[in-house]
């Protein structure tokens, strides 16, 4: 018999956010996977957790995918978690997931931590549709991908780094137009978890008026 496959959102800032089930399932699985075995390690030292951990990450998680599928073949019990987040929520893990789903593994995925969530339901912008994009493509592809969302007529939500946030600020303005309303939140669940909202010129101001720092997510209001 196969063993589950475990999907476990870990804490993006705040270690209380993490939930009693997700220890739980830490603790009775055979191995964890992650994206950085230090990084993880902390979090597992923290809530006193003792299994093995294995590095599954952007770089090796074609590679890796055949033998954890073997593994949960022959009746181990795995979990995958990432530095920050749900896991294959621009992640690692969808690949894992398609392979289980393609070899009829068992896979569960536990409600948790996810950065775009909260930050759509503070921005108060409409939130009934909505589209994930996740990172734009850092240069070839970007502007066509722009161009492909500016076009859907629902709220749009974007992930973008400090060092590239003026830079994507400008090209929103750009496709979308000087009047849509944006809202900006960053550092979610941390000290200085901040949201600002605004037209996307007072949020290029804003942006310009201060240095940034922690993940960045924009909701974008181009609903009809």
């Amino acid at each position: 018999m196969s063993g589950i496959l475990y999907f476990v959102p870990t804490p993006i800032g705040n270690l209380e956010d993490m939930t009693y089930r997700a220890v739980s399932v830490l603790k009775e699985v055979d191995y964890i996977l992650c994206e950085d075995t230090r990084t993880s390690g902390i979090l597992l030292k923290h809530f006193e957790i003792s299994k093995p951990l294995k590095s599954y990450h952007l770089h090796n998680e074609h590679q890796a995918t055949d033998k954890v599928i073997t593994d949960l073949k022959s009746g181990q019990n795995i979990a995958i978690i990432t530095d920050a987040g749900t896991p294959g929520i621009s992640d690692p893990g969808y690949l894992l997931a398609k392979a289980g789903a393609d070899h009829q593994i068992d896979m569960i995925c536990l409600p948790g931590a996810t950065a775009f969530v909260p930050a759509l339901v503070v921005s108060g912008l409409p939130n009934n549709e909505f589209l994930f994009a996740g990172f734009l493509p850092q240069k070839k592809g970007r502007q066509t991908k722009l161009k492909q969302l500016a076009e859907e007529k629902k709220t749009i939500i974007l992930y973008e780094s400090p060092h590239k946030i003026n830079t994507t600020l400008e090209q929103i303005k750009e496709f979308f137009g000087e009047n849509t309303k944006v809202s900006l939140s960053r550092e979610i669940s941390k000290k200085f978890e901040e949201t600002k909202r605004g037209t996307i010129i007072e949020l290029i101001e804003f942006s310009k008026s201060k240095t940034l720092k922690g993940e960045i997510v924009l909701i974008i209001n181009n609903s009809i």
